[in-house]
């Protein structure tokens, strides 16, 4: 005979406990705990560092760094210039596919794959 039984339902060993295996839970509260302290030193890091910003941003400090620590992004003025750049273009194409409806794109679509060469039609498998 086997040591399965075979009632409808999961599949359990004859003579194992019927509750099934019970898992200890997790303490969660200590995690908790931890987690508001950082957020709170985090909190006080920002504080700290806003401070010592607003202090350096007077003028005549006399910094030399590319980007000024007063900026939250801190970017060069090369990676800012990029960044506009990126949008403009950006903009460009959402305003050129804006004015063509979709009949006038699935029409250039089909113009295209008339001007194509047989070389990309799709192969007849099969009798006929």
């Amino acid at each position: 005979m086997s040591d399965y039984d075979l009632r409808p339902g999961g599949l359990k060993l004859k003579g194992a406990a019927e509750g099934g295996i019970v898992k200890k839970k997790k303490k969660k509260s200590k995690h908790k705990q931890e987690t508001e302290l950082d957020r709170e030193r985090v909190k006080e890091l920002r504080l700290r560092e806003e401070a010592a910003a607003s202090k350096s941003s007077l003028p005549g400090s006399g910094s030399n760094s590319p980007a000024p620590s007063g900026t939250p992004d801190r970017k060069t003025d090369a990676e800012r210039r990029f960044e506009e750049v990126q949008r403009r273009r950006l903009a460009e194409r959402v305003a050129k596919l804006a004015n063509k409806t979709h009949k006038d794109r699935v029409s250039e679509f089909n113009a295209h794959l008339e001007s194509l060469s047989e070389h990309h039609d799709i192969p007849k498998v099969g009798p006929g």
